[in-house]
């Protein structure tokens, strides 16, 4: 197949690439500038597209990962690149697609866990409403019905929840506390994470390319999430390192301002869709995935 991804050097994107390409795909990576280098795929700048969207004429699939990074002080400037950038990722696609004679078969477009809203006692799956409960679910809402545009017969809407992998993500800061010898629960440790390994994340997206059963709403999360004391505690005994020294709420208030909710509150989001259609998790238990990071660093 031919598949174009939007966001392809960024963690996520890379490792689809990656991954699609080891596969026997061939790929086109859309990018800000056409000068990017990525190994093994061609690249195209989103100008390009939009002076000649030809280019994506014979793409079979499209994978937007497009948009500003969300680990960053949710200033309103801030917001507000956040929530356009994603739009404007969509916009584009959409635009492009509908001046294509031949339309791709699915676009899997990059969506988040965070419309489900937070909570300590629900569990979430695709058929759960939407709760505008903080900036980030209104987001993905807005994101989500942006998508909605994009003209093609499967339109799948991809919600990623925490991508856990040894390069990049979270992962590599959630860890150095405990190589540090100073791990332990944040805030409350009560509020639930919806995690995913990395492989499993880019072959989930490759699935849901190539698996016609799947449209809509599609949770990109590990069928087994945990509490933020029981993440602490598996991966401070994977590294064989205490969980002893809990960080207090309003620390991480005081220093991440609004976006301290990613860490201090949480959705127990389960992958009903994925599931269903017969995908199967090469890690679907927190402590295999660790044990699996971990080692993969140290052979680095």
């Amino acid at each position: 197949m031919k598949i174009a991804v939007t966001g392809g050097t960024g963690f996520i994107g890379g490792h689809l690439v990656k991954h699609l390409i080891n596969q026997g795909h061939e790929v086109l990576v859309i990018s800000r500038s056409a000068e990017s280098k990525v190994s093994g795929a061609a690249v195209v700048s989103w100008d390009e597209i939009e002076r000649e969207p030809a280019r994506l004429e014979g793409v079979d699939a499209i994978v937007n990962l497009a948009g500003e990074t969300i680990n960053q002080r949710w200033t309103r400037p801030a917001k507000e690149r956040i929530l356009q950038s994603r739009l404007k990722a969509a916009s584009r696609i959409a635009d492009a697609v509908s001046r294509l004679e031949r339309k791709p078969e699915v676009i899997v477009n990059g969506s988040g866990m965070s419309i489900y809203g937070t909570s300590e006692e629900d569990s979430f799956d695709e058929q759960s409403p939407a709760r505008l409960t903080d900036f980030l679910a209104a987001v993905v809402e807005r994101w989500e019905e942006a998508a909605e545009a994009i003209q093609v017969p499967r339109l799948i809407k991809l919600r990623v929840g925490l991508v856990l992998g040894a390069d990049g993500g979270a992962f590599p800061l959630m860890k150095l506390p405990y190589q540090l010898g100073v791990g332990g629960r944040l805030g409350s440790g009560r509020q639930w994470m919806s995690w995913i390994h990395i492989e499993d994340m880019v072959r989930l997206i490759d699935y849901c390319i190539r698996n016609s059963q799947l449209s809509g709403p599609v949770n990109a999360t590990a069928p087994h999430p945990v509490t933020n004391d029981d993440f602490g505690r598996t991966l401070g005994r994977v590294m064989k390192r205490g969980h002893y020294f809990p960080v207090p709420s309003f620390v991480f208030k005081l220093l991440l301002g609004e976006l301290s909710v990613l860490l201090l509150e949480g959705q127990r989001v389960l992958p009903r869709r994925a599931m269903e259609c017969g995908f199967k998790f090469k890690y679907p238990n927190l402590q295999e995935a660790l044990e699996n990071l971990t080692a993969k660093k140290r052979r680095e």
